[in-house]
């Protein structure tokens, strides 16, 4: 494809998409870069603006640089700034060389013309596990490699489930789960917290329960997701979870179960450091399905793509360097850093053997499902909006889940 026709691909529509295809888990802001014109200077962007130039992943980049024999101009984005800006520096012939850009943005940024494909770029994806690989594919092709996955589980609270007389053990899909629940608030304490906030942040919470229904997302008003977020609204209304969801993030809640108070949160990979400073017991248990399966949670983390340059001559010191950031050993350093669980078995297997702790989390990580998987792609991001938006109707008490989600069904086609 020349680069005039690449430009032309890059829409409005596009632009929409990526307007809220935002990561649910960013955090802080980034400046700005710029293409460096030295043939012998490549720029990488990413969405980690909390690492400076001394920490371990800059590190990193400077290391990979330098094995490929080249100077690394590093600038670290705002997820959702860095999925616009990378948009609008393909209009202008701009992208850097390498792009490290959340999942559900990558199938975005793919049918706009911006990405090569890995059939291009030669990047080697054969050790990555295919249900996370999935995220970062559309049309039969895929568009990078995952540098690491964070995705959702249960944080529970040992001693008020004990005090409640509840066997975790025993909690293993949603009746068992919701008697769970009763048996807190019979003991004075309180349920659950979530996030269930306009925004992809509630969908990317919903999603386990939609998925763990048997719902599917091309058909947002089916049975199965009714009674998904029926569940929800049934917890609410039962004092269950607090009105409080409808605003939290996935901070907030952590925030709420924090103060030792709940006997459950739905959280991630990236609360375990703040679970450690709690100064209660914990432990994680996988979110069940309906009748006891592992409910399939939504991948997080992000991909490392190699967008389409007008020089074609750089892409094999790109590759390189693409190579180096995912490498085995690599990989594992970073996903350290980042709380992330690896995207392939046999770094997985290196964690958990460092860190039991993280046992549960690779095994939802398996279990977990790409937002745009199915062939959704740039579907997605209107989907997910009409979700939140069912949510917040049904959870507010404006609608019923069925006509909060027949409205998001028809608005959706």
């Amino acid at each position: 494809m020349n680069s005039s026709s690449r430009r032309r691909r890059l829409t409005a529509a596009a632009l929409t998409a990526l307007a809220v295809a935002t990561s649910a888990t960013a955090c802080g802001s980034g400046g700005t870069g710029t293409k460096a014109a030295d043939s012998g200077t490549y720029t990488v962007w990413d969405p980690y603006p909390q690492f400076d130039k001394g920490s371990t992943w800059v590190k990193l980049l400077d290391e990979c640089g330098t094995k490929a024999g080249v100077k690394i101009k590093r600038t670290g984005f705002d997820t959702s700034d860095l999925a616009n800006k990378s948009l609008l520096a393909a209009q202008q012939g701009n992208s850097p060389d390498v792009l490290i850009v959340d999942n559900p943005v990558v199938s975005t940024l793919a049918e706009a013309g911006v990405l090569t494909t890995t059939d291009d770029n030669k990047l080697d994806t054969s050790k990555v596990d295919p249900n996370l690989l999935a995220a970062g594919q559309s049309g039969g092709k895929t568009y990078g490699t995952p540098i690491g996955a964070n995705t959702l589980a249960l944080y529970y609270n040992k001693k008020v489930l004990k005090k409640a007389g509840v066997d975790i053990a025993q909690v293993k899909d949603w009746k068992s789960l919701t008697a769970a629940l009763e048996k807190v608030k019979k003991a004075g304490k309180k349920g659950i917290t979530f996030s269930a906030i306009g925004t992809e942040e509630g969908s990317f919470q919903f999603l386990p329960w939609f998925w763990g229904s048997g719902a599917k997302l091309t058909e947002l008003d089916s049975a199965q997701a009714v009674s998904a977020l029926s569940l929800w609204k049934d917890w609410l209304k039962n004092g269950y979870a607090p009105n409080s969801v409808l605003n939290n993030t996935q901070t907030t809640s952590w925030q709420e179960f924090a103060t030792g108070d709940y006997a459950f949160s739905e959280n991630g990979t990236w609360q375990l450091a703040n679970a450690k400073k709690a100064g209660f017991d914990y432990g994680v248990l996988p979110i069940p399905g309906v009748d006891g399966d592992k409910a399939a949670a939504p991948t997080g983390g992000e991909f490392v793509t190699i967008p389409v340059q007008d020089s074609t001559d750089r892409y094999a010191t790109t590759q390189k360097l693409a190579t180096c950031l995912t490498s085995t050993q690599n990989l594992y350093d970073t996903d350290t850093t980042l709380s992330y669980v690896a995207p392939t078995s046999e770094v997985q297997d290196k964690q958990v053997a460092a860190n039991p702790e993280l046992k549960p989390w690779v095994d939802a990580v398996k279990a977990a499902r790409g937002r745009t998987s199915d062939d959704l792609g740039t579907k997605y991001p209107r989907i997910s909006e009409q979700l939140w938006k069912a949510m917040q109707s049904a959870l507010s008490g404006l609608k019923s889940p069925k006509d909060a989600l027949s409205a998001a069904q028809s608005a959706v086609k």
